[in-house]
């Protein structure tokens, strides 16, 4: 794990939910229990703030670096795809892209790559579709001055077969096999009872944050598509039901972590 991701990861997984920002001494704490030294988590922000994704803060702490309003964005789009906690049934509409050509060659490649993180795939070299419509798609165009005409659009054929053709289902349900024989030997390193120790506690901040950098993975290769677009007993819910599980039993544990780490240093 490289000190950039785990950052990605504590933002999104405890900072988001702690007013977004953390004194540089309490980031380089925090990620000690990953084996990320503290030159390494400097630089790490350091790149972050180039990038647009983080912001310097004063905190009570010290020094310190909040979310920007991109980060935001993203973090809270990617809780929603990490927990599916997004909002009612498939309409059974597509959300469709044509874009307008991009000429310069590292634009379009950025654009891709958004695209395909934000759910979409390619159904021809210059329209994209996705099961369901993103807030950020606007940010990225704009970030590349890339132009495009949306639409909304219902399919005549079998949605499921045209999600096989524009997905790899079946490597991402090996995948999601593979995940999960790895995930169980990850989670037993930390095994009931936890207690309240303060290493009990570490022990459960390490693990959960393990656990969750590597479903955090599929967010670049799984477009979330609804149930029933996904072939019969989809290896990814099984996988989802263990993460679920397996993060909710070390939150408190994780918690009591970063909150200590966030408060040390802190004056009065």
């Amino acid at each position: 794990m490289n000190a950039r991701s785990a950052l990605f990861d504590l933002y999104g997984d405890h900072l988001r939910t702690r007013k977004g920002e953390a004194a540089v001494s309490a980031l380089v704490r925090l990620l000690a229990p990953l084996d990320i030294k503290a030159p390494a988590v400097r630089t790490a922000v350091s790149r972050m703030v180039r990038q647009g994704w983080l912001e310097p803060t004063p905190t009570d702490a010290g020094p310190g670096y909040t979310m920007t309003p991109l980060a935001w964005r993203r973090l809270d789009q990617a809780a929603t795809r990490i927990y599916r906690t997004r909002a009612g049934d498939w309409d059974r509409h597509w959300h469709v892209l044509v874009l307008e050509q991009i000429s310069n060659r590292s634009a379009r490649e950025r654009v891709r790559s958004a695209l395909t993180f934000l759910g979409y795939a390619p159904i021809a070299d210059n329209t994209w579709i996705a099961a369901y419509d993103s807030d950020e798609v606007g940010t990225v165009l704009a970030t590349d001055r890339a132009e495009a005409r949306a639409f909304t659009a219902e399919y005549d054929g079998d949605p499921a077969a045209m999600a096989r053709e524009l997905w790899d289902l079946e490597g991402l349900a090996e995948a999601y096999a593979d995940w999960l024989d790895d995930a169980r030997d990850l989670a037993a390193e930390a095994p009931d009872p936890l207690g309240t120790r303060l290493d009990d506690d570490e022990l459960a901040f390490a693990v959960r944050s393990r656990l969750i950098h590597e479903w955090r993975k599929f967010l670049f290769t799984d477009p979330g598509l609804p149930a029933e677009l996904l072939p019969a007993g989809w290896p990814g819910a099984a996988a989802a039901e263990f993460f679920d599980a397996e993060a909710a039993r070390l939150l408190p544990g994780a918690s009591r972590f970063v909150d200590r780490c966030l408060a040390n240093g802190r004056t009065s």
